[in-house]
């Protein structure tokens, strides 16, 4: 089965189709979902939507657009808020210095102490990075050298320096429906390199719809598109690409429980 690996059901479910997304995603094949928290104060909608289905998991975090007004400068509420069960990741959080919406140092803040409560969880970091890769990597260095803890670039569009240090450390990259774009040759190279044992699919909906859905709105439905163009870029049938980043994902956020039960 596909597991989109990052999704953002909430803003899909302000559209007032949300139970029609969840099921055309269950006819293509997706048989786990992670919808992502972007701000605390929306945490409660966001689990709440996991809750209510057995097949959705959810995050916890803030992204690093919020940093200013929701970022957190210890781990504490972080952890704690974690403990719910449906929560499976934390974040996604990170760096963003292509709109920067918040301060550069708000977001630096609020990363490390993301990375504190996936430390002290023991539950994976999924990590936003754009136009920010030396200082992604300089802090995922420093912070592991502190101490061990495992995520996922999500959405990876960065060059091999940051793929590079992400692998180094134990991380998975996950590839999105930009590498499906004309202009990706070079996310292209990227995916060809990482190791099919840390690689994941998602989507990012309602953003980045894949060719040849590009243009319209996103949904978890469209990771096969992705799992497609994946697969071929490995030279593995759909079906190993499936089962591959479906393993790696169930292997990652280990909180979460295949459909039956097993882990």
């Amino acid at each position: 089965m596909l597991f989109d690996s990052h999704c953002h059901l909430d803003y899909l479910a302000r559209d007032g189709d949300l139970d029609e997304v969840i099921a055309r995603a269950r006819d293509a094949g997706v048989g786990a979902m992670i919808t992502i928290c972007t701000k605390l104060s929306e945490f409660e909608t966001v689990r709440g939507i996991a809750a209510g289905h057995d097949d959705i998991w959810c995050s916890l975090g803030v992204h690093p657009h919020e940093a200013a007004e929701e970022g957190q400068r210890t781990a504490a509420r972080l952890i704690e808020m974690s403990q719910a069960a449906e929560v499976v990741g934390i974040g996604e959080t990170g760096l963003d210095y292509f709109y920067e919406h918040s301060p550069r140092q708000a977001q630096r803040d609020s990363f490390r102490a993301h990375i504190d409560a996936a430390r002290e969880t023991g539950l994976p970091l999924i990590v936003h990075a754009r136009d920010a890769d030396e200082d992604t990597i300089a802090i995922l260095r420093e912070e592991h050298a502190k101490g061990p803890f495992g995520g996922v670039i999500h959405c990876f569009t960065a060059g091999p320096e940051l793929a590079r240090a992400a692998l180094d450390i134990g991380f998975y990259i996950s590839i999105a429906g930009i590498v499906t774009f004309k202009t990706a040759d070079g996310l292209r190279a990227v995916v060809r390199d990482v190791p099919l044992d840390r690689l994941l699919i998602e989507t990012d909906a309602p953003y980045l719809a894949p060719v040849p859905k590009r243009g319209k709105r996103n949904e978890p439905a469209f990771v096969a598109h992705t799992a497609a163009a994946v697969a071929k870029l490995k030279d593995l049938t759909v079906a190993e690409l499936t089962q591959a980043t479906s393993d790696n994902a169930f292997r990652l956020f280990a909180k979460a429980r295949r459909p039956g039960g097993a882990s």
